[in-house]
């Protein structure tokens, strides 16, 4: 290797090794919380939206809108007991033409994955600060900084597509969800174990 590639590799990175005991107990209830947030997030799809959708009897027919346009979220819950995986899903022409963007389903959608977007990715930034502070190659930190975000952007994908072009793609949220759900728990497993358990 050369003296000048020599010199411009890092020889004492900060990792989560060496991290004053403050600090490791910040990362580490950071970590915890993002965990338990996410685990309830997969309670939510498993009970709410999963067990109804494929082990509940099929919806009613769903009543035509309300005049006082009492917004989707009402109505979903009044008309069906199915989950959200198809139940945001245009079963009906509407009675009066509006355009595409004034639509209660292009209204909902956006509302849903901007909110979506925002919180899904709070949590992957702040997983990417911990993610930076491993002991581990630039190149595999980059991946595991950069992918939870390639799994966000397939699952609001897989939103519009589902609502707009076809229920099959549903699908599409298995590898966007599985994707950031498997880097968070790696992330999560190495980080504890820099944190409390490698030697310094």
């Amino acid at each position: 290797m050369s003296p000048s590639r020599r010199k411009a590799m890092p020889t004492d990175r900060l990792t989560l090794a060496v991290l004053p005991m403050p600090a490791k107990i910040l990362a580490t209830s950071v970590l915890v919380t993002l965990a338990i947030g996410l685990l309830g997030a997969l309670g939510q799809i498993v009970v709410h939206d999963i067990i109804p959708t494929f082990y509940s009897d099929p919806a009613p027919p769903q009543r035509e809108p309300q005049a006082d346009n009492g917004g989707m979220d009402a109505e979903r819950s009044a008309d069906s007991s199915r989950g959200d995986l198809f139940a945001d899903l245009k079963t009906a022409a509407p009675a009066a033409q509006k355009p595409f963007y004034e639509g209660e389903q292009f209204v909902w959608t956006l509302r849903w994955t901007h909110i979506h977007l925002f919180g899904i990715n709070m949590i992957f930034i702040l997983l990417g600060g911990i993610t930076l502070l491993l002991d581990t190659s630039g190149r595999q930190r980059s991946w595991l900084i950069a992918l939870p975000f390639v799994g966000v952007a397939v699952d609001i994908v897989a939103m519009w597509l589902k609502a707009f072009v076809s229920p099959a793609f549903f699908w599409l949220h298995l590898p966007g969800g599985g994707l950031f759900a498997l880097v968070f728990t790696y992330v999560f497993v190495r980080a504890i174990w820099e944190l409390w358990r490698k030697p310094t």
